[in-house]
């Protein structure tokens, strides 16, 4: 029994010698990889290192794959994200680097910018990573949003957002040219367009009408009857609100450069000088077909006008107020529709117009104009000065802008006025039941 106690002792020494060397512990670290990728340094296996040495880790990805991370026991591995770093061996470790197919993000951008997050080209990203994307414009241009392969981008609308990784995406972010800001009156809605492409609206909203704070990329604005109307800058178009008649069917039309929004009806003028309707068309308002060399449109309650490149203007639709009378008109350069009236600038300064006028809608006076819009019984003239003129039926305040100054274009709905002034600020008068006209808070530019 003693011989055997000293030879329990004898091995007991040996095992606390193996296991401790000048008084410092060893730990071992088994080290491991998955499909893509291996370890060289220090390699693959199970390795015996010193209690506190910091060891080296190396991992390298085969060709097609990416490093993804460390795991195991990676408590004291400086970063487990980055496939050179280092472990300090404190215990016996067990680690592993993990590899993975990429999925691949190619971002790119039209002109007027750039993606400068994560910034542009071709990148991988492990599945289910969240990216943070940042697209900046260019001076004089705005960011649009996303094109491409955007179903897994948080906001397509935000320059600044984030796309989740669940296959290879190609995305673009979109730009274009600053636009000049406007505003535009429907019936009992007013709808301002800002200088970088996107719109706000207040007033009746029973047909969604004033729905339009998604809406980006647009170019010019027009209110119809309880509809509205947005051109886009790559020539397609938009239309919320009422569409019992069809009024809101645009959605194919391509190539249009100006639009207009009826009582019922919508307009659109193409490129080539064309023009397409939809909507209300029972009194023929919608028969524009056969027109061509138009330069600019306006709409109505029931009649449709055209302004042709030599001056002159062409009329279709209800004519009981002789609204449709302007086959003699010439030198104009701009039109206006009112309900039930029509209303001309010509080139030196001063208006014409015809139909109806129970108020003396049609009789607007003035000179040295450079814009008219027209209502329900009203007409409105801007001035080159940025004073404004009136005609017409004007007890809920329509005309009550006299104190109006720097205003730089106008719009005219049923029963109210709006200016835009040269400092982006929106003046509104007139019937305000639905809140069409409070704008006082708009800041166009």
């Amino acid at each position: 029994m003693k011989r055997f106690g000293i030879f329990l002792l004898t091995v007991s020494l040996i095992a606390a010698m193996v296991s401790c060397v000048s008084g410092r512990l060893h730990y071992s670290l088994s080290i491991s990889s998955t499909a893509g990728g291996s370890v060289s340094s220090p390699g693959e296996g199970v390795s015996n290192y010193e209690q506190g040495e910091v060891v080296s880790l190396v991992a390298s990805s085969d060709s097609g794959y990416q490093f993804v991370n460390w795991i195991g026991d990676v408590g004291t591995i400086a970063s487990v994200s980055s496939p050179s770093t280092t472990i300090t061996m404190n215990g016996d470790y067990s680690i592993i680097a993990s590899f993975e197919l990429p999925e691949y993000l190619t971002i790119s951008s039209t002109t007027g910018g750039s993606v400068i997050s994560p910034g542009q080209g071709t990148f991988g990203y492990g599945e289910g990573k969240v990216i943070s994307l940042v697209a900046q414009p260019e001076d004089g241009y705005c960011f649009v949003n996303w094109i491409g392969d955007v179903n897994t981008i948080a906001d397509v609308t935000a320059a600044a957002t984030t796309i989740t990784m669940n296959g290879d995406y190609s995305i673009a972010a979109s730009f274009m040219v600053k636009v000049d800001p406007m505003v535009a009156a429907g019936a009992a809605h007013t709808v301002g367009l800002q200088a970088d492409g996107r719109v706000v609206a207040v007033g009746r909203n029973d047909h969604g009408q004033c729905n339009v704070g998604k809406w980006t990329g647009i170019v010019e604005v027009a209110g119809g009857g309880e509809h509205t109307v947005g051109l886009k800058s790559d020539g397609r178009v938009v239309a919320v609100g009422r569409n019992d008649y069809g009024q809101c069917d645009v959605n194919a039309w391509t190539g249009i450069v100006r639009v207009a929004g009826g009582g019922l009806h919508t307009v659109g003028l193409k490129s080539n000088g064309t023009v397409v309707a939809v909507g209300k068309s029972n009194e023929g308002q919608c028969n524009v077909g056969g027109w061509t060399g138009i330069v600019q449109v306006a709409a109505g309650w029931s009649h449709t006008l055209g302004l042709k490149d030599d001056g002159t203007v062409v009329a279709v639709g209800r004519n009981a107020e002789g609204q449709c009378g302007v086959s003699m008109w010439a030198l104009i350069i701009q039109v206006a529709a009112g309900a039930y009236h029509t209303v001309g600038l010509n080139s030196y300064g001063t208006a014409v117009a015809v139909g109806w006028n129970p108020s003396g809608a049609i009789q607007l006076g003035g000179s040295n104009l450079v814009q008219v819009a027209a209502g329900l019984e009203h007409s409105v003239g801007l001035r080159s000065d940025g004073l404004l003129t009136c005609a017409g039926w004007g007890s809920p305040g329509q005309c009550d802008f006299y104190d109006w100054t720097d205003i730089v274009q106008i719009a005219a709905g049923s029963l109210h006025t709006v200016g835009l002034k040269s400092d982006g600020t929106v003046f509104a008068v007139g019937q305000n039941d639905e809140a069409q006209c409070e704008v006082g808070g708009w800041t166009l530019r």
